[in-house]
């Protein structure tokens, strides 16, 4: 998976194959797993610029399963501490939806994303200060942050009816033994693919 904006690669994150349906993309990376990320974190105004500069980490804290509905302008992550079932929480990333590659899935973050508690009865919008500010100084247009709240909306309305994927079990599923660490495949880096 990568994240590209404006012609541009954000960060790179290698991961395993789940689900590959007309339906689902699931994909998984556990704590270890190598990435390409930014140096810091970035501003809005970094993303106003396109200004990024990224170095190579491991993932922590968090085993991820990634649940991207095909065209879906968001990813619901389901998210367990590292090497053990407890389930941490569910993620939503805003995000463009996914687009295929010979090697993976290009999308970006849309900086607005949804943290939801393990039994799903609470949830908060993540980073709405960011968000804000990225209307303010024209990283999205007006009809851009509503598309992008709508999408939340909706997503909201997923998990308030317990809707797929929430009531599909995701959260028992587990990795096989096998897996260990996904590494980037070649030519993971070079734009565009």
């Amino acid at each position: 998976m990568r994240g590209i904006w404006k012609g541009k690669l954000w960060w790179a994150c290698p991961a395993f194959v789940v689900q590959d349906t007309p339906d689902l993309i699931a994909l998984y990376w556990p704590v270890g797993t190598p990435t390409r990320s930014p140096v810091r974190r970035p501003t809005v105004e970094d993303g106003l610029y396109n200004r990024i500069e990224l170095i190579e980490r491991n993932w922590t804290d968090n085993d991820v399963l990634s649940l991207n509905t095909r065209g879906a302008a968001h990813s619901i992550e389901v998210m367990w501490e590292e090497n053990t079932h407890n389930l941490r929480c569910w993620y939503v990333h805003l995000q463009e939806p996914l687009r295929r590659t010979r090697i993976g899935f290009d999308t970006m973050d849309q900086m607005l994303d949804i943290v939801i508690n393990p039994d799903r009865t609470k949830w908060h919008w993540k980073d709405e200060d960011e968000f804000s500010e990225a209307e303010e100084i024209g990283v999205y247009s007006r009809e851009k942050v509503q598309s992008i709240r709508q999408e939340g909306q909706r997503v909201i309305g997923l998990l308030n009816t317990n809707a797929s994927p929430f009531c599909d079990g995701w959260e028992n599923w587990t990795p096989p033994r096998e897996w260990g660490i996904p590494v980037f495949p070649l030519g993971w880096e070079n734009l565009p693919i």
